[in-house]
């Protein structure tokens, strides 16, 4: 178990953020702390604020008021510190769809500098059941071996957070069963 000092070092803070679209406040004032063993579920009705939430906290969103925090430094700051310690999953995937499953895990771990990669690769590739499908472009994959690819891209680095937004989407019961059993076992 990670000491209280370590887990203030990588939580991730949102001071009073407030996001807007126009004159639609997609967050107003939200002010959350989260520390890495946190698991919690965000929901609500369609165009509540959940997925601008969750992009908001993996980097992908700017507030237009208030502070993102990780370990204390705002990430407009250095976005990257975090992002290196964030998985995020969304209903849509952010894969390249020309590259296969295996190079769109490569090119995220080089991004973030893994080590021994090919080993986590294989590792991902094989907790999302993808080794066998690994090598062909991602735009001719299924919808749900897509977004196996991306849950096994968000989990490659063994990141800190795991930010899922609809996981689920596009997803076989076999898998939908097999995401349960892998979260279930996160510390």
């Amino acid at each position: 178990m990670p000491s209280d000092e370590s887990r203030a070092e990588h939580a991730l803070e949102l001071q009073n953020v407030s996001k807007f679209f126009g004159d639609l406040a997609a967050l107003k004032e939200v002010c959350l702390r989260f520390e890495p063993g946190d698991s919690v579920l965000v929901y609500g009705p369609n165009g509540a604020g959940k997925t601008t939430l969750l992009r908001t906290l993996a980097t992908l969103a700017r507030p237009n008021e208030g502070r993102v925090l990780f370990g204390g430094t705002d990430l407009r700051a250095d976005p990257s510190r975090a992002k290196s310690r964030i998985g995020f999953v969304s209903h849509a995937t952010f894969l390249y769809g020309e590259l296969s499953a295996r190079e769109n895990l490569k090119f995220t771990g080089t991004l973030f500098g893994l080590s021994d990669l090919k080993q986590k690769i294989d590792v991902a590739l094989d907790l999302f059941a993808l080794r066998d499908r690994a090598d062909e472009p991602v735009r001719k994959l299924s919808r749900g071996l897509q977004q196996r690819a991306s849950l096994a891209r968000a989990f490659l680095h063994d990141p800190d957070f795991l930010l899922l937004d609809e996981p689920f989407t596009g997803l076989d019961a076999a898998t939908v069963e097999n995401l349960r059993a892998i979260l279930q076992r996160l510390p």
